[in-house]
């Protein structure tokens, strides 16, 4: 049976609906950060948000994972730090009873890559592993560190992105100086 971690993580500018999420896959945690960090893949995606960028690299992730593995005796653990994702086996019932709308009947925002999320895990022997994001590096351990690695690359994606794509100027035209300071770093 193959055993594979798959780590996940996505940064988004919600002002500009603009992400970048990130993954990576190893087949066991003994492995060293200098040489992952040529095997992160990065993926931008637009009008997005926090959330539906976190499913849709998770998606993404998954995806490639099966189509790569090719193989039925997999078993997948994800490492993720998206409450959402982490909550999403336990709501399976709940939202495919309600059919995806809410309690004052409307139509939940990512219904659709939650169908596909339930579609894909239900065919997959998939685990999920919440991680804390951005903590200090003396609490951090083997996980978190391997976790850090999508993190920092989907963030300098977007900084890049912002940097490169826009020059550090807003949709209005204004320098922004603070945020170019912050984001270009």
């Amino acid at each position: 049976m193959l055993h594979l971690q798959v780590f996940t993580d996505g940064s988004v500018n919600t002002k500009l609906k603009v992400g970048y999420g990130a993954y990576f896959v190893v087949s066991g945690l003994n492995v060293s950060i200098d040489l992952l960090k040529d095997t992160v893949k990065v993926k931008r995606f637009v009008q997005t948000s926090s959330t539906k960028l976190e499913l849709q690299t998770l998606l993404w992730a998954l995806g490639e994972t099966v189509a790569l593995a090719n193989r039925s005796d997999m078993v997948l653990t994800v490492y993720t730090d998206s409450q959402n994702i982490i909550s999403l086996p336990g709501r399976r019932d709940r939202l495919e009873q309600s059919n995806y709308f809410s309690s004052k009947n409307k139509r939940l925002n990512n219904y659709e890559l939650y169908q596909e999320f339930y579609r894909l895990t239900s065919r997959l022997n998939c685990g999920f592993v919440k991680v804390v994001g951005h903590q200090a590096s003396s609490k951090k351990d083997k996980i978190d560190r391997l976790f850090g690695l999508v993190d920092q690359v989907s963030r300098r994606a977007l900084r890049e992105d912002f940097c490169v794509r826009r020059g550090g100027v807003n949709v209005s035209g204004n320098v922004l100086n603070i945020e170019k300071t912050l984001l270009c770093k």
